[in-house]
């Protein structure tokens, strides 16, 4: 979900096609760059035999296949609904980007401090450098282009329902464009981790400082992994939606005439940019039959307006506290 958590009086509405298209875009853009740099980085790191500079090479393979996996979570989230899965495909999304995301812990995390482990332990003296250097620059430019497409995205999608980037990239559904943010802002960092491990070793002599740069690199994929991995797997698990949506959902439904009170509400994430509302509500008492089934169309109709990113809604007329103790007190006088 693209986080819909907008004013009363309404910011833009998130169109969840667009924000789609834009997650796609954003995707191919990293995966290129990633596939390029990744090519680069090898022939760098067999020329030089830096630990530091394979494990980039592993980085940037691994990212990658994330971005074949990410442009398959976009794909199959997009799919429309059908017999067999009458609520949308959009979990599919979630799952592809879980497979991203272990492929980032086991491609990248995994190799990066193997090998490293191995260059502290053993040690190899490095090859001319010159090449390893002039790859880390050219793969940083790349990186940033792709690192300011994702960040672009997520101050328009932010900006469009009035949250800070920060707040968006903490609540947002839409795993696959956070999943390129994080990666491509952990493939910055670990280019200037790299490059700081063969200038120490430059400094010093010692291979020691290229296998330390190259743990430090796994690290910091393990951590960006591990919370994609955690991200994803609640909302598999069904995750409710930001609990600022879910007031702003309740608040909405008691504003409407026909709603005494809303004596339950539950919400999940059916995807990217759907939500499922399940609410029982205690409609006034002069609403009955035709005139119920009425007023509850048009709540729904009134939700789906307010919240372009709720798919589903479903209203269980229900009596509240209020109606029961109307009852009890017509039973007492009778």
């Amino acid at each position: 979900m693209n986080d819909p958590e907008a004013d009363r009086n309404g910011p833009e509405k998130p169109d969840p096609e667009k924000s789609g298209s834009e997650s796609l875009g954003t995707v191919i853009v990293a995966g290129l760059a990633n596939l390029a740099i990744a090519i680069a980085k090898l022939v760098a790191g067999l020329m030089s035999s830096s630990a530091a500079m394979m494990s980039e090479a592993a980085h940037s393979a691994a990212d990658t296949v994330t971005e074949v996996l990410l442009f398959v979570a976009v794909r199959r989230s997009d799919s429309p609904p059908d017999a067999r899965h009458p609520f949308g495909h959009g979990m599919a999304g979630f799952f592809w980007a879980l497979m991203a995301a272990f492929a980032t812990l086991i491609g990248g995390a995994g190799f990066s401090i193997t090998h490293g482990v191995q260059e502290i332990i053993h040690g190899e003296e490095l090859a001319d450098l010159r090449v390893s250097y002039a790859v880390l620059v050219i793969s940083f430019v790349i990186e940033s282009v792709s690192f300011f497409k994702a960040l672009s995205q997520v101050r328009s999608e932010a900006a469009r329902v009035r949250v800070s980037p920060q707040r968006y990239v903490a609540r947002t559904s839409d795993t696959a464009v956070k999943a390129v943010l994080f990666e491509d802002a952990a493939a910055l960092a670990g280019l200037v981790i790299a490059a700081c491990g063969l200038l120490a070793y430059e400094m010093t002599g010692d291979p020691v400082w290229d296998g330390v740069a190259s743990v430090a690199i796994g690290l910091l994929l393990l951590g960006v992994a591990a919370h994609l991995i955690r991200a994803n797997v609640s909302l598999l698990m069904g995750q409710a939606a930001p609990e600022r949506l879910r007031k702003e959902v309740e608040r909405e439904m008691l504003a409407q005439p026909e709603v005494e009170d809303v004596v339950e509400l539950l919400t999940m994430m059916l995807g990217p940019s759907e939500v499922m509302v399940a609410a029982r509500v205690d409609f006034s008492d002069e609403s009955t039959g035709a005139a119920l089934e009425r007023a509850a169309d048009r709540v729904e109709e009134r939700l789906r307006e307010r919240f372009p990113s709720i798919s589903h809604v479903f209203l269980d007329p229900t009596p509240g506290r209020s109606s029961h103790d109307h009852r009890r007190a017509a039973d007492q006088d009778s």
